[in-house]
């Protein structure tokens, strides 16, 4: 009869088991998580294209101003009339600004649909920051409803200063709605949008309620 592996030999058996567990499931969720962390990097980064997200506060306001132009476009698979409010501002760098997009159902039944969004050009997405939007949010309009998007932005001053940037007059901003996800993973879309941003902020909120005012 053979002898028992001696103890510190039984330690380490175990200890290796345990290690190469824990690479292979390491692997299989870096593989599931390589699309998320991809985005994440962009949105922290703004590489791609994608506007840099979340609440950091603009650094202050100068003089030097800058063009946005907003663009929509709706997927054909969705029967609504998506348009921006206006389709173009001149704002002082570092100035957070609020535009409204406009959209309505023209279908005789409620209809839900999804935005995607992206920045160009590729180069100033690190410099445009969207602090909230409608984005990745189902909207679900009934027949013949329209519905004002708002969405809160600054501009960096840095984008003045950067060499590879400096020759940029404008930025247009882009938002396409889409029935579903899936539809939006059909045309491409889905791969080169921008992440998500989350819900409208409170300036956004107070914004609207004093547009839905005027027009009432």
């Amino acid at each position: 009869m053979s002898a028992a592996p001696p103890p510190n030999n039984a330690r380490r058996n175990g200890l290796f088991a345990v290690v190469c567990v824990t690479v292979v499931f390491g692997m299989v969720g870096m593989s599931f998580a390589a699309i998320p962390l991809y985005r994440l990097f962009c949105s922290v980064t703004g590489f791609g294209g994608t506007p840099k997200i979340g609440l950091e506060a603009s650094p202050g306001v100068v003089d030097k101003t800058i063009r946005v132009r907003f663009n929509a476009d709706t997927n054909p698979a969705l029967p609504w009339k998506f348009a921006p409010d206006v389709n173009e501002v001149t704002v002082k760098l570092g100035d957070e600004q609020i535009a409204f997009y406009n959209a309505t159902n023209l279908a005789k039944a409620p209809v839900t649909g999804m935005a995607l969004y992206n920045v160009t050009p590729e180069k100033a997405g690190k410099y445009f920051h969207k602090t909230a939007c409608f984005c990745f949010n189902q909207q679900t309009l009934a027949a013949g409803q329209k519905m004002e998007f708002p969405v809160s932005f600054w501009v960096d001053p840095e984008i003045a200063r950067d060499p590879s940037t400096a020759d940029v007059q404008v930025i247009t901003l882009s938002y396409t709605f889409f029935r579903s996800l899936d539809d939006a993973a059909k045309t491409g879309a889905l791969a080169k949008a921008g992440p998500h941003v989350g819900p409208i902020s409170a300036a956004e909120e107070k914004a609207l309620e004093a547009k839905n005012a005027r027009t009432n």
